[in-house]
């Protein structure tokens, strides 16, 4: 299955193998090692703003995820 990771378009974790879910969280984690490369200098800007905001989110379904994955015992 190939998983991609965008937001507003994310798979039905409820719905995924333990083995799709190891491997989405691991296309997560990497996306957010990405974002935090691109973090803006400046902490006032708007951009960092955005940035921000996408960060929290990745942040929160990668929780998810790792939730999901305790729950089915993983």
């Amino acid at each position: 299955m190939i998983i991609k990771v965008e937001f507003g378009n994310e798979p039905e974790i409820d719905e995924m193998t333990a083995e799709e879910l190891e491997d989405y969280l691991a296309r997560l984690e990497e996306k957010l090692e990405d974002l935090d490369a691109r973090e803006p200098e400046d902490d006032e800007s708007e951009g960092y703003d955005d940035w921000a905001d996408e960060h929290e989110d990745l942040e929160d379904l990668i929780d998810e995820v790792k939730d999901r994955l305790d729950e089915i015992g993983r």
